[in-house]
Parts: structure tokens; sequence; C-alpha cells
């Protein structure tokens, strides 16, 4: 049985008091927990996320160790108290060697299978993907995570790249995507699609680029997620270059 300090005791048992057994249920389903399913095996209680993040607040403190202990839990919302509490905390720091050690930690919680649904990996790849920019050769780490049988470890390397995108650093993001326009997995299209919108929210031509290359063979749902934001004509167009090849 896993030894969680007094701290983090005392956050379980603040998250625990808001349990749902109905809000639980619900989440079972949306998040996919049934045999087979990505999610498979997952126990929630049933707090909600604002709940969870106005806890984790309380305890923005923890120690890696801690949030490492936290992570540990069976129970989905402690860890993705324990993945908020530190996206917070590297969102604070300006030291680049607590950032590192950050980054280190959601690395090795998502290579643990500690970090494994896309909630988890959105409440956090998206700020320490920031630590990037210190990391020589980071698009080799990126590749190696991109090309992982880990589902997370592959949502978390598109994820990441929304750091490098609020940096107008868009090269990797497109990288990436090009990479993952073969993957089979359905978050994964959803990830890079996403991406791609939020690079064309800054650099529409960035985006249009990829699109004009890409648009007739990307997967429809990275497609209809990257072409969200554009024109109602220039949508159309994107679709009907994917439809040409239907």
């Amino acid at each position: 049985m896993t030894s969680f300090s007094p701290q983090v005791l005392s956050l379980i048992e603040e998250i625990q008091s808001h349990a749902n057994p109905v809000v639980a249920e619900h989440s079972q389903r949306y998040f996919k927990t049934g045999p087979g399913e990505y999610g498979e095996g997952d126990v929630f209680i049933g707090v909600r996320v604002p709940v969870v993040r106005a806890v984790g607040k309380n305890f923005r403190d923890l120690s890696p160790a801690e949030i490492v202990e936290l992570a540990q839990s069976p129970i989905h919302e402690l860890r993705l108290c324990a993945v908020q509490v530190l996206a917070g905390q590297f969102k604070r720091s300006k030291n680049l060697v607590q950032q590192g050690e950050l980054f280190d930690v959601y690395l090795s919680l998502v290579a643990q299978g500690r970090v494994n649904n896309w909630d988890l990996v959105d409440s956090c790849a998206p700020s320490v993907g920031g630590y990037l920019t210190s990391i020589d050769n980071s698009m080799d780490l990126l590749r190696e995570l991109a090309s992982s049988a880990n589902l997370w470890e592959r949502r978390s390397a598109v994820m990441f790249t929304a750091a490098l995108i609020r940096q107008e650093i868009f090269d990797p993001t497109v990288r990436l995507c090009e990479m993952l326009l073969g993957d089979s997995h359905d978050l994964i299209h959803k990830a890079t699609g996403w991406m791609l919108r939020e690079v064309g929210n800054r650099d529409v031509s960035v985006l249009r680029g990829f699109l004009d290359r890409y648009a007739a063979t990307m997967p429809r749902t990275m497609l209809r997620y990257a072409i969200e934001k554009l024109s109602e004509p220039e949508r159309k167009h994107y679709l009907g270059m994917k439809s040409l090849l239907a």
C-alpha cells in the first residue's frame, strides 16, 4: 500500500469529501472506462473539475515527491489534482532547474501509466511543454514520444507544443502533425486538429499551407478540428478536398 505524507492525506480527505456517486457514474461513461475502451478500469468518485482545481490551490506547494505520491492513487480525480498542482507550479516558476524537474516528473508519470486519460494530459502538458525551449534537440524528444505505442505519450507530444504555439513557434506542431497523419486513434486526430487550429489563430497562412498539402488525406476529425475557425467558404473548400477521395 502507498504511504502518503500528512499533507497528501489531508488533500485526499478533502477531495473525497466532495464525492458524488451520480457524477462518478457519468464520468465512468464519459471517460470511456469500459472493457476495451481507452480509459478501461479507471476509477472515479464523482468530484467535478472546478472542485478538484479549488482543492489543489490549497495544496499548491506540494513537493515533487508528494505530487508523485498523490499520482499513485487509483482515483482519477486525485491524479487530476496531482497534475494540476504540477502545472500550477511550473507556471509560477522562473527557475529552469525547477521547471526541468517538473517536466521530468510529468514524463515519468505518463510512462508509469499514472497519466492515463486525455484530461490528465491536457491539464498539464500545455504548461510544462514550455520547458522544450530549454532542451537541446527537443524535436528529437517530441518525435520519440510521438512514435510511442503509449497513446498518452503521443498525445503529450502534441499537447506540449501548445506552449510553443503561444511563443509563435509553429514548426514543431506542423512536423508532429505530419508525423501523426496516419495515427489510428481518434484522440490523436482531435489533439492534432486542435493544435493546428491554435496555429491558425496566430498565423493562418501556416494552417492554410498544411491544409493545402494534407486536407485531402488527413483524418476527417483532425480536419474538422483544424478548420473550425476558418470562414465558411474555406471550410467548405477543404472539406471538399477531403470528399474528393471519399
